[in-house]
């Protein structure tokens, strides 16, 4: 399946500028606003809700289901980053950093950090 020539940077950010710029929108006009509005819990709900979403349209095998869901998660994602004062940037920055890196070094150092975190506490 080919994929189209796409900036996920320049995307990713456009879409984090709707977000932030519905936040405080109209709930009752806006499915952000209404999403904000309801709280930190209600995002993380959907985010489950569409993960599960996901999860089912990759067992189901078709590719259509399968971006369709994966645009859902990325969206809610989206707005539990902004709830946080984060942007895509971010987590693009994040997996430039862990790029090259092997998944199992960069899982033997996390694991490594979080124990020096509960020594140190």
């Amino acid at each position: 399946m080919d994929s189209p020539v796409v900036s996920a940077n320049d995307t990713l950010a456009r879409l984090a500028a709707v977000i932030e710029a519905r936040r405080a929108g109209d709930p009752e006009k806006s499915y952000v606003a209404r999403l904000f509005a309801k709280g930190g819990d209600a995002v993380l709900k959907k985010i489950g809700e569409e993960a599960t979403e996901v999860v089912m349209a990759c067992k189901d095998g078709d590719p259509k289901k399968v971006v369709a869901e994966v645009a859902d998660l990325w969206f809610h994602t989206l707005i539990a980053l902004a709830q946080h004062g984060l942007a895509p940037a971010d987590v693009l920055a994040e997996l430039e950093r862990r790029e090259g890196q092997s998944g199992l070094e960069e899982f033997a150092a996390r694991k490594m950090q979080s124990r020096e975190r509960e020594q140190g506490s």
